[in-house]
């Protein structure tokens, strides 16, 4: 947190307007739902033979469709005796899977056991992803602040940190270990202050595509509108982190063989939010590997994804990329990618004034009490007696090891200087060259 208030307060306007809901309205009858008629009978009807019986009502909410589309669903079950009728509830009929619509909908379970909410088509949700495009939204220098409040940066990487993020493209945080870049990439997705539209799948040549994952997506709750597609979840913009455990496979799409159908890869999912790429050149997928399979998602804002059979399609590659490492860039990409990340930000040592400010912010925030000149005296001792320079995770690490010491102890946590030069000593390695 920068205690210089920046100067001015120039608000970032949008590349185009915010998405008007009041387009997003459910679809009254089968062919505005983009989907195919044979694909919605049969997600209903796989439906239907799981859950037992249910009113109509009931299987458009499960569905995600409104009551004129599942009315036709139903006529063409009771049309080929797919369904039996129980009665009624609220004026809603409820109905239940004949002896053939059963057989029926266990051949379909053997094919693919999705039965959540009815996908949208992949030109829909490529016309959203742009209405929604992450270099849409107004960004101010209060948001930056409010985003990054706890953490001590100087005014020069907020702006280049807002400047950044108003791009919508990628940055390449660098800089030694322990300097907090980690930390800032998590911080980066907490600057945008509004809400979009998840698909909770996508059909793609009559294959569906899972797209909300409650891990990435954080819904909010607004009021029920019906006139909303309840095919969309409202969300805040995605946040995807991935470290080490990145994978080549992780970037196509996952088909799970147990259910029979497909997950979107993480930068799918990414769609519209933050994707931070976190120790990058550590993963498990090598980083030319990395680099080739994005150079023209990068570039062109569009990705290629493979179905089984080799047919390739087009989806939007609209996030923004944070690749954060330790490692020499240079070292990791040639010029012509680096070229292709838009921001690069060198994040380095905390200076003697960040880094008292920091130690005494991690102390505030922990209730731990010290003596006026202890953060003065820390700072001196890393600089002199342990001859390293102040990383911004000192403070913190720092702090733990006095709060482990006095926990093993059964002690209540003291500040010191001798319990920070023992901290020391258990943290850092030994500089004795005998």
């Amino acid at each position: 947190m920068s205690k210089t208030p920046l100067a001015g307060e120039l608000v970032i306007q949008p590349v185009v307007n915010r998405m008007n809901e009041s387009t997003l309205a459910a679809p009254q009858d089968i062919q505005k739902t983009g989907i195919r008629k044979g694909l919605l009978e049969d997600l209903a009807l796989k439906i239907l033979y799981l859950r037992g019986e249910m009113s109509l009502i009931e299987l458009g909410d499960h569905m995600g469709l409104s009551l004129g589309v599942i009315e036709e669903i139903f006529q063409f079950f009771r049309k080929e005796q797919l369904c039996e009728v129980k009665g009624m509830t609220a004026g809603s009929h409820r109905i239940v899977a004949s002896a053939q619509g059963k057989l029926r909908a266990a051949d379909l379970l053997s094919i693919s056991q999705y039965v959540g909410t009815v996908p949208v088509s992949l030109s829909e949700y490529a016309t959203w992803v742009k209405i929604q495009s992450v270099q849409a939204p107004s960004i101010t220098q209060a948001d930056l602040r409010r985003a990054f409040q706890q953490l001590v940066l100087s005014d020069e990487i907020l702006s280049q940190l807002g400047t950044a993020v108003f791009s919508g493209t990628s940055i390449f945080l660098y800089g030694p270990p322990g300097t907090g870049k980690t930390t800032i990439a998590s911080y980066i997705p907490d600057i945008y202050n509004d809400e979009i539209w998840i698909p909770y799948a996508v059909e793609v040549d009559n294959q569906i595509i899972s797209v909300y994952d409650p891990g990435v997506h954080k819904k909010v709750e607004v009021p029920a509108k019906e006139e909303f597609d309840k095919r969309w979840a409202r969300c805040k913009r995605p946040r995807v982190f991935a470290g080490g455990e990145l994978t080549g496979e992780m970037l196509d799409l996952q088909f799970n063989a147990n259910s029979k159908y497909f997950t979107a890869p993480l930068q799918m999912k990414a769609n519209n939010g933050v994707l931070v790429l976190d120790d990058f050149g550590r993963q498990r997928i090598r980083p030319e590997e990395l680099l080739n399979r994005w150079m023209t998602p990068l570039d062109r804002r569009l990705d290629f994804l493979t179905l089984p059979g080799g047919r390739k399609f087009e989806v939007p590659f609209d996030l923004f990329v944070v690749f954060s490492t330790n490692l020499d860039p240079k070292q990791l990409a040639d010029e012509a990618f680096l070229r292709r990340i838009s921001n690069k930000i060198k994040i380095t040592h905390a200076t003697p004034e960040q880094f008292l400010e920091i130690f005494q912010l991690e102390c505030w925030s922990r209730f731990l009490p010290y003596d006026e000149g202890l953060p003065g005296h820390v700072a001196k001792y890393i600089t002199e007696v342990v001859k390293q320079p102040l990383a911004h995770c000192y403070a913190r690490d720092l702090i733990n090891q006095i709060f482990w010491a006095a926990a093993y102890q059964g002690m209540p946590a003291r500040l010191t200087r001798e319990t920070l030069e023992e901290a020391c000593r258990n943290y850092f390695l030994s500089t004795d060259k005998n």
